[in-house]
């Protein structure tokens, strides 16, 4: 078995998709699915279920997706020793982020660490809160960032920055004219949301706590996985949200979001690396990168 295969292997598995796993690894559909015939005939096992041009998973293919994910992660962190020895000449790093800092605070400075290590591949996942903390701790992440506050003993943390989390409505909403909302009037109104789990709705729902709204009282209308999506949600609706003011800010400024008076709460950006894992010196670069104050 080789790491090729492995590779080819996880990449198929992951998408559960021949063509798209082959373009994510720049390999012909023909030699991903070759490559997987290969395994699967010499330790005698099937790994996948051809059902008509759908492929899928066996339970022994879910058994095996979780060794070779281990191993790979593995293999990752010896290339990346060695990519030190090379002066950070090659290599590749994996970064997990969360969906405001992905999409607004990191991508300068991924730039800037890019700009002066262009030969490390820079991988960068994004998922809330819970999805990068598991993977910084399961070692599928080199560093990652989050929003909001974390409790998990193998994690090291840093402030890095912070955020302030605002109400907004479309123009058309009944509170738009409003100079004050009562926090009773939370309660009647229908909520855009971020999904359990997520730092933009972790804080938000302790500033509700700390005005006396019980968050399982609101009405929410949709549940919704990014700031962007929720964003073109509120378009043209009646419904509330609480997002990024970074994510936020530009529709506010052009009219076609209206600020609520509300208590902002300030959330902080944690950058995350495991205590006990070795950092590469690339992944050490990005630390002290990101924990500068400016850029």
């Amino acid at each position: 078995m080789t790491f090729e295969q492995l590779a080819i292997f996880v990449a198929v598995a992951e998408r559960e998709h021949l063509t798209k796993a082959a373009a994510s690894i720049n390999l012909t559909p023909s030699a991903v699915s070759t490559a997987i015939k290969n395994l699967e005939h010499h330790y005698g096992v099937e790994l996948f279920h051809r059902v008509g041009r759908r492929i899928e998973l066996t339970e022994s293919g879910r058994i095996f997706l979780s060794e070779a994910k281990t191993l790979l992660a593995r293999a990752r962190a010896t290339e990346l020793v060695l990519s030190e020895i090379g002066g950070m000449q090659r290599g590749t790093l994996s970064v997990f982020a969360s969906q405001t800092i992905a999409s607004y605070w990191l991508p300068s400075r991924l730039m800037r660490f890019h700009a002066s290590h262009p030969g490390i591949d820079l991988n960068l996942t994004i998922g809330n809160t819970r999805t990068v903390a598991d993977a910084v701790i399961n070692g599928e992440a080199d560093v990652g960032f989050v929003e909001g506050d974390l409790d998990e003993p193998a994690l090291a943390a840093w402030v890095v920055d912070q955020d302030e989390l605002v109400v907004v409505v479309a123009a058309i909403h009944p509170w738009a004219g409003a100079k004050t909302v009562a926090a009773s009037d939370f309660t009647t109104a229908r909520w855009v949301m971020r999904e359990v789990g997520s730092g933009t709705r972790s804080v938000f729902e302790d500033a509700l706590d700390e005005i006396g709204v019980t968050p399982a009282d609101l009405d929410v209308a949709l549940v919704l996985p990014s700031n962007e999506a929720i964003l073109s949600a509120l378009d043209g609706s009646t419904c509330a949200a609480a997002v990024s003011r970074l994510a936020a800010q530009r529709d506010i400024e052009a009219g076609k979001l209206v600020e609520i008076d509300f208590c902002r709460p300030i959330r902080e950006f944690r950058l995350l690396k495991h205590k006990e894992r070795h950092s590469s010196k690339a992944a050490s670069t990005l630390i002290d990168m990101c924990r500068q104050k400016s850029g």
